[in-house]
């Protein structure tokens, strides 16, 4: 039986992915700020440090796969520095705190949460992911205090996770030890954060207004099983792969800029 941790497992797609493992008789140990098996604050570097050591001692020192699904979305007046502690910090600490785990497993895979913000809305501050990446928080944290408001600061430290995704997928320590890691980039999802979105008197018309060809948002099922696949032993050429799952918005806004043309220098 395989071992699959899923933070955000409460709800939204880290619920439904923790059905679907589960359903598939994989073993999920969820880690969330409520009804999980770990109850653990992803935004603080103590909640992160509890979460790895729980994780540790609950797999018994071996996983095979690993969500992080824990995040939080911008809204007008909440902070952008929380984004940047859960979004970002919460996720790569956890990678990096679980790697060695995720060695010792049986083909295993990691698969971020990334979103089509990332080429979807204008204005990412680069500063800010530029910051994320440097891993300081401190400094991230205090360009959203003084700089950026949560709007921006949900793109910036999705931009900032796709690309540690991407530059660390193909390192020794990770694809050279047998581990997977990818990214998948959502869209619009029917999920308690999205509805959360759509009952903002700012937010909610800019979201009903949100392009999507395929006509509606997502399911979370739908992720769901993206997901799962990409855990599994039919997805082992992926690498260091953002895959966009957003109904086709990000086609629609940029039909061509991919796939980008390698010019040498």
């Amino acid at each position: 039986m395989r071992t699959v941790v899923v933070t955000g497992g409460a709800s939204g797609m880290g619920a439904a992915t923790t059905k679907k493992l589960r359903d598939d008789s994989q073993r999920v140990i969820t880690a969330d700020l409520r009804n999980a098996d770990i109850i653990a604050d992803l935004g603080t570097a103590e909640g992160r440090e509890q979460a790895i050591a729980e994780i540790t001692a609950q797999s018994d020192g071996v996983l095979d796969g690993l969500v992080p699904f824990a995040g939080m979305a911008g809204l007008p007046g909440r902070p952008g520095s929380l984004l940047v502690s859960i979004n970002y910090f919460g996720v790569v600490t956890l990678l990096d705190g679980l790697r060695l785990l995720l060695a010792a497993g049986d083909q295993a895979a990691a698969v971020a949460i990334s979103s089509n913000s990332v080429t979807c809305q204008p204005g990412v501050p680069v500063e800010l992911v530029e910051a994320c990446l440097a891993g300081d928080e401190a400094v991230a944290r205090d360009l959203c205090d003084t700089k950026y408001d949560s709007m921006l600061a949900y793109p910036s430290t999705k931009t900032a996770l796709a690309r540690w995704v991407r530059e660390h997928a193909v390192q020794p320590d990770w694809i050279g030890a047998d581990i997977t890691l990818n990214a998948i980039a959502p869209g619009l999802v029917d999920t308690p954060l999205v509805a959360e979105g759509k009952a903002h008197p700012e937010i909610g018309p800019l979201l009903e207004g949100f392009p999507i060809p395929v006509g509606r948002p997502g399911r979370p099922e739908e992720l769901a099983g993206l997901v799962a696949y990409l855990l599994g032993r039919d997805a082992r050429f992926f690498c260091g792969s953002l895959i966009f799952c957003d109904g086709g918005t990000d086609a629609l806004i940029h039909p061509h800029d991919l796939p980008a043309l390698w010019e040498p220098i």
